[in-house]
C-alpha cells in the first residue's frame, strides 16, 4: 500500500528557510509525477510546485517562483521542498501529493495519493 510522509515543517520568523521532506513507499514505480499543496483554515489547497519523478522537471506557482525549489532523490525515494526568503502569507499546512498520470499540471483530485500534512508558519 501506498504511503507519503512530510517531514520538516516548522515555525521560522520573516525570511528565513526551511526544507520539507517527503518520503514515499509502496508506490515509486508506479507514479510519474509528485508534487506540493499548502493550504489555511477556510481556504482551498493551494497548489505550490510539482516535479516529473522520471526526469526532475519542474514548475512552480508564481507566488513561490524563485523563492521555492522542488527536487527529488531517486535513490531515497524522497521529494524536497527547499523554501527560502519565507512571507507570512506562506504560512499553511503543506501536503506532498503523488499521481500516476503524466507529469504536468493536475488539480487536488487527480492526485493519488497524499501525505499528512506538515504545518509551516511564518512569523513577522
Amino acid at each position: 500500500q501506498g504511503q507519503l510522509v512530510e517531514s520538516g515543517g516548522g515555525l521560522v520568523q520573516v525570511g528565513g528557510s526551511l526544507r520539507l521532506s517527503c518520503a514515499a513507499s509502496g508506490i515509486i514505480f508506479d507514479i510519474n509525477g509528485m508534487g506540493w499543496y499548502r493550504q489555511t483554515p477556510g481556504q482551498e489547497r493551494e497548489f505550490v510546485a510539482a516535479i516529473s519523478w522520471k526526469d526532475g522537471e519542474s514548475y512552480y506557482a508564481d507566488s513561490v517562483k524563485g523563492r521555492f525549489t522542488i527536487s527529488r532523490d531517486y535513490t531515497k525515494n524522497t521529494m524536497y521542498l527547499e523554501m527560502a526568503s519565507l512571507k507570512p502569507e506562506d504560512t499553511g499546512i503543506y501536503y506532498c501529493a503523488a499521481k500516476r498520470a503524466p507529469y504536468g499540471y493536475s488539480p487536488p483530485h487527480e492526485y493519488d495519493y497524499w501525505g499528512q500534512g506538515t504545518q509551516v508558519t511564518v512569523s513577522s
